[in-house]
């Protein structure tokens, strides 16, 4: 199994969390029950920092996607960090993620 970590830091009414490590299928289980368990309705943002993730397949895409669509169920501000030129960043372009949330660097 791959090693991924969740880190969720609370900043008011708003919540950071950071993804390191890799996710792939082995662990997106996991790594998607501790995103989502970190989410209320009275966020008012969430940031995705994906700064330090190695690596990311379609399981670990369906996570950022899946958390997307239910913070703008919730009416909550997202966006994800990825760093440009990273591997992460060409991964969530290519997969289209930029016309979902938020893309910064």
């Amino acid at each position: 199994m791959t090693a991924a970590d969740v880190d969720v830091r609370p900043h008011g009414s708003t919540i950071e969390i950071v993804l390191t490590g890799e996710i792939d299928l082995s662990n997106s289980d996991d790594v998607k029950d501790r995103v989502f368990a970190s989410i209320d309705n009275h966020l008012v943002g969430v940031t995705i920092d994906l700064g330090g993730l190695r690596y990311i397949d379609s399981a670990g895409l369906r996570i950022i996607f899946a958390l997307a669509e239910r913070l703008r169920l919730l009416q909550t501000d997202c966006r994800v960090v990825a760093p440009e030129g990273s591997a992460t960043r060409r991964v969530l372009e290519m997969s289209g993620m930029a016309a979902v949330v938020r893309l910064d660097p």
